[in-house]
């Protein structure tokens, strides 16, 4: 049971706190502190806390992108604080703030409702406003990057404010300088957007192409293409709350024209998608040739929809996935010479 210690400014620390249904991979583990932030006094309060704490911590949201193989030496914080207010707005755009706490899909919905438009795209994603831009989210031929303006973090060191830019975001393919360079160093408390009044849908990518293509143009909107996303997303993954999982588990390789070129020598229906000089590469095609999709082994298994998603059949451990994980990347690479990397964290 967990024990709540001294609370500076309203602050809760508990110890010994259960992540069973804090991780949507559902794996049990156990963090020796846990907090929630649900006021902006939390935040200085927590950055005074742990310069008298020192010690690791780990930010989550809704915890979509990470698989504890092991309890959690040090302290999880859950940033939690909602809200989203308009800064500025004209017939064209409106320019959004949107506290770090929000639900990403609920904050989809609500940008529908309001009739604010470029996110449909994006629609199921699972996890936080706040966790977004680390990940720099994407979807159906739409990333994040495009939409944000500004990211406020406070340092959990210092506890000193900054507002980074778009371009001091460092985005790239599902990566960020938060994911990198300032990994878990600040806590992003607010994300600036900017989104379009009139709807400009974004159709190229193939699975949209198919599901919309006896739908008449003029019948095509932002909510049919939101809906339809959502569609395609529960037919290929598995809800998290029947099935533990965190989605895609690996990145989609990105090799060389040239590699490219010759493993179409011995695999003639290889897909690829060129890139600049690289081509991507479908993880999930590259694991089900080996065989991994539909294995179950126990409580751990392959999703038998989708090759790229690991799966909890019930008490699976986070170690028995992590191993799992590398005898299919020691299997893609065999076979076809390509290293596949995680893009969940393992913890």
């Amino acid at each position: 049971m967990a024990e709540a210690l001294a609370e500076p400014l309203a602050l809760r620390i508990q110890q010994n706190v259960d992540l069973h249904h804090l991780n949507t991979f559902r794996v049990a583990a156990r963090a020796r502190y846990f907090t929630q932030i649900t006021a902006p006094e939390h935040v200085p309060a927590l950055c005074a806390w742990l310069r008298e704490h020192p010690m690791p911590h780990l930010l989550i949201g809704q915890a979509s992108n990470i698989l504890f193989r092991q309890d959690y030496p040090g302290l999880i914080i859950d940033f939690s604080l909602k809200g989203v207010r308009v800064e500025t707005q004209s017939a064209a755009q409106v320019d959004v703030a949107v506290n770090g706490g929000e639900i990403w899909h609920d904050f989809v919905c609500y940008c529908l409702r309001e009739h604010w438009y470029g996110l449909e795209n994006l629609s199921l994603i699972p996890g936080t406003v706040g966790a977004a831009p680390v990940q720099n989210i994407g979807a159906y031929g739409v990333e994040l990057s495009r939409f944000v303006r500004y990211v406020d973090a406070v340092e959990l060191s210092s506890g000193s404010a900054r507002r980074f830019s778009a371009a001091d975001c460092e985005f790239g393919y599902r990566s960020s300088i938060f994911k990198h360079a300032l990994r878990d160093r600040y806590l992003i408390t607010c994300v600036g957007l900017r989104l379009a009044r009139q709807s400009a849908l974004v159709l190229d990518y193939p699975a949209l192409q198919e599901a919309l293509r006896e739908v008449p143009p003029d019948e095509l909107t932002p909510q049919l293409l939101s809906d339809t996303v959502c569609a395609i997303r529960r037919s290929k993954l598995p809800d998290p709350r029947q099935l533990g999982n965190a989605g895609s588990f690996f990145w989609n390789p990105q090799i060389t024209r040239a590699r490219f070129a010759e493993l179409r020598q011995d695999y003639p229906e290889i897909p690829g998608y060129p890139e600049d000089e690289y081509v991507k590469i479908p993880a999930a095609w590259l694991i089900e040739r080996c065989g991994w999709k539909g294995y179950r082994e126990g409580d751990v298994g392959v999703h038998q929809e989708h090759a790229l998603v690991l799966v909890n059949h019930g008490k699976a451990t986070g170690a028995a996935l992590v191993a799992l994980a590398e005898r299919i990347q020691a299997s893609v690479e065999q076979r076809f010479g390509i290293q596949l990397v995680p893009e969940v964290r393992i913890v």
